[in-house]
């Protein structure tokens, strides 16, 4: 993949839905599209893939042209290089793990098919899976398999439509750290498409929010999170992404301390190493603010900050909070009665008080 990312801009124009994007993407990175149903997320994936043209498109991946329509090219799917992982992992039932993998090397022979297949089969766990039949795998197992099956095409570009959406919540967390596993140790850029909120705050390197066939907000994940005036709708699930580094452990009391350029949180010990980079979730509803420093209080992480931005929030009720910590934002969910009782406004030195930290990455 060349260094020149992608560049997707396509139209499609239908009775009661018009798709409308254009857009520049890092070459290396997870971009997730996100939006509610009807956003235009799977037929953004289908033009990209080729599985359908769009009109006036302009497809280009790295210096691979896909498509451009000023120029009569169009290059079908079976000729894009292109892994497609959709809701249901559709392996091929007459077939063990093994054999599903194989079909996806058909492009390839030789030493090269073997080394592609054994670092597809390690890097998604397989190696205890690869003689069941697919209605002996759960529905976790399934998707891992089909993800190895797309990565042995060799792709220059990685789509997954909802690769969880049909998976219980305890199969969603067996799959995540794999997915997770992808983002770090893969040179290869991913759309991913999903509108569950814990997948975007622990697979997004970039963040696309689509409404009604058009991009809304794009950028990084974290910048595009932590905007209070965005269509993005996550309700309870508002809130900011850190990136930090695990600095210190408390041995006495379980807990680990990380920082990041605006301060530093302790939360539960994990097994992580020491330096270790780390992503952060910090959820709007768990960040009270106060006027003056606390003191005599549970809350152990308590930050300075200055109000950056308020906004009204879905229910009148409430506000949302920016809060600006060194070069990191925060956000806090609170009642508009409390912020006119403590006379907020913007720039106003504050303390945030986090009540809850959750590394997700």
């Amino acid at each position: 993949m060349s260094a020149n990312g992608l560049h997707i801009r396509v139209r499609c124009a239908r009775p009661a839905f018009a798709l409308e994007v254009d857009l520049q993407l890092p070459a290396h990175s997870i971009t997730v599209l996100f939006g509610a149903s009807g956003s235009g997320k799977t037929s953004l994936l289908r033009c990209v893939a080729g599985l359908e043209r769009a009109q006036a498109g302009y497809i280009r991946i790295g210096d691979a042209l896909w498509q451009d329509d000023a120029k009569g090219v169009f290059v079908p799917t079976w000729k894009r290089a292109v892994g497609y992982v959709f809701q249901e992992a559709s392996l091929f039932e007459h077939l063990n793990v093994r054999g599903n993998l194989e079909y996806g090397l058909n492009r390839l022979r030789g030493a090269k098919q073997a080394n592609l297949l054994d670092s597809a089969i390690a890097l998604l766990g397989l190696e205890s899976l690869l003689q069941r039949r697919p209605d002996q795998l759960s529905g976790g197992e399934r998707q891992r398999v089909a993800i190895a099956r797309a990565l042995c095409a060799q792709p220059e570009l990685l789509l997954l439509d909802e690769p969880l959406a049909s998976l219980d919540q305890p199969r969603r967390e067996e799959i995540l750290p794999w997915l997770e596993r992808l983002r770090k140790e893969l040179h290869l850029p991913m759309l991913y498409v999903t509108h569950a909120a814990d997948e975007v705050a622990r697979l997004a390197d970039t963040l696309v929010v689509l409404d009604k066939g058009r991009v809304v907000q794009a950028g990084p994940v974290a910048q595009v999170l932590s905007q209070i005036d965005t269509p993005i709708t996550l309700g309870d699930d508002v809130g900011a992404l850190l990136e930090a580094r695990l600095t210190e452990r408390d041995t006495r009391w379980h807990l680990a301390h990380v920082s990041f350029d605006g301060g530093s949180l302790c939360l539960r010990d994990t097994p992580r190493a020491l330096g270790e980079a780390v992503r952060l979730r910090v959820l709007a509803r768990d960040v009270s603010i106060a006027t003056q420093a606390p003191h005599h209080t549970s809350i152990q992480n308590v930050l300075p900050c200055v109000i950056e931005a308020m906004q009204g929030d879905a229910h009148p009720s409430q506000l949302l909070v920016r809060l600006r910590c060194g070069q990191a934002v925060l956000l806090a969910r609170i009642t508009a009665r409390a912020a006119d009782a403590l006379q907020l406004h913007t720039g106003m030195a504050v303390w945030a008080q986090v009540k809850a930290v959750a590394l997700v990455g």
